[in-house]
């Protein structure tokens, strides 16, 4: 076969799309396992609870009723008027239309349709420092620039707007939001997302808000980007039901936008996927319309587990970690580690889960420079484990320190 057939060659965007890090974190830990290594996963990006039974059962019933055939592509009105419902309480709005609501099978499809919809090749996009890192894969791929918003230790982790203002050209085609945040925790004040938005009206700029993370929050509250009254003229709002209602598998996302907006990513779907899942979207339907208040036990619990990790990491000599309001990570600074005993972040980590089986993920996964320096550490899973993996890091650094001496 010749190589070099033209033909046979891939568009030079395809390998603007990376892998994610975390997954090579977790591949690692699963051949570890194979092997017999206890694992204690502190960098799972999910919740550990079961899916509520009354969403399992709403799915079952589709099935058994045989509701398995193709939908609309939008999704299926039940479940898009459920979701207008719902975000308009939660958010406080009163006032999204289910035509001005997509379902998708998952937030990342979501993510990609919304920036293959608007960015060209050499519009600029504002993300923050370190974000998810499907953002700057999927910009780069439309061959868009990202810009970068470092976030920072003094200011909590939030993207404030002088900073967002201080970053934009006459090629800012968009800025995305993530709160609460992935991989910091941190969750923007009323007054960082009202005058983003000021912001983006006046410059006429496109806001992206990935929301996935809204009802973890601790302390303050949340501001959705849909309190703008004028959100239709500017605002695309990504989510998803992985988070809220333990359902990261059922691959179940949404995204809200102005009725136009949403006829344009409709067309996305015809022409890849055709329809979200069928029964699985009865399924969301049970989610929203059914009872919300196990959602506050878990909640409590999840705080619970991230006030422990909080003490328990400041003890450790060389970490320091603020206290997160909000998702289910903390953002460790181990940076006086790592000078001591001249590691990468990445060192560091791989080493961490090779001696330890403790996963704890390089903030440098989750581009671009700010994270360097920084662990993401997840708690999703209950105290005894996050008890279990700490002792295992203190036993790690202990070591590490003699043998560096």
């Amino acid at each position: 076969m010749d190589k070099g057939n033209s033909a046979l060659s891939f568009r030079n965007s395809i390998f603007e799309l990376k892998p994610a890090e975390t997954f090579r974190y977790s591949r690692l830990a699963a051949e570890l396992a194979e092997k017999g290594k206890e694992i204690i996963s502190l960098g799972i990006g999910e919740p550990d609870f079961p899916t509520p039974k009354h969403i399992v059962d709403a799915a079952v019933k589709a099935l058994k009723d045989g509701f398995t055939r193709y939908v609309p592509p939008q999704g299926i009105p039940e479940l898009r008027e459920e979701i207008a419902r719902h975000i308009s309480e939660f958010t406080e709005t009163g006032d999204i239309r289910p035509e001005e609501v997509m379902v998708l099978p998952g937030a990342k499809p979501a993510i990609f349709i919304v920036i293959a919809s608007y960015v060209e090749p050499g519009d600029e996009v504002i993300i923050s420092d370190p974000s998810f890192y499907s953002y700057e894969h999927l910009i780069r791929y439309t061959g868009g620039k990202s810009v970068f918003v470092p976030l920072t230790e003094e200011n909590d982790f939030r993207m404030l707007p002088e900073d967002v203002e201080a970053v934009i050209t006459n090629k800012t085609k968009m800025i995305i939001l993530n709160s609460p945040h992935n991989p910091t925790g941190s969750v923007l004040a009323k007054s960082d997302v009202e005058g983003i938005l000021e912001i983006a009206k006046k410059k006429g700029i496109l806001v992206v808000s990935d929301e996935v993370y809204d009802h973890y929050v601790y302390e303050g509250g949340f501001t959705s980007v849909l309190t703008d009254p004028e959100w239709r003229d500017f605002v695309v709002c990504i989510n998803s039901f992985s988070k809220t209602y333990s359902m990261t598998g059922w691959r179940l996302g949404y995204v809200v936008a102005n009725e136009e907006a949403i006829n344009r990513f409709t067309l996305f779907a015809v022409n890849s996927f055709s329809c979200t899942t069928s029964f699985v979207q009865k399924a969301g339907v049970a989610a929203l319309s059914g009872p919300q208040d196990f959602f506050k036990c878990v909640l409590e619990d999840y705080r619970k587990r991230r006030d422990f990790l909080y003490h328990e990491l400041n003890r450790i000599e060389g970490v320091r970690a603020k206290n997160p309001t909000g998702a289910f990570y903390i953002f460790p600074s181990i940076r006086k580690i790592l000078e001591e005993r001249k590691l990468s972040t990445e060192e560091f980590a791989m080493q961490l889960l090779k001696k330890t089986g403790v996963v704890m993920l390089p903030g440098s996964a989750f581009p671009h420079k700010a994270g360097r320096g920084y662990l993401r550490v997840s708690y999703g899973l209950p105290i005894r484990n996050i008890k279990k993996g700490l002792e295992r890091l203190k036993e790690f650094l202990e070591l590490e320190k003699i043998t560096t001496r």
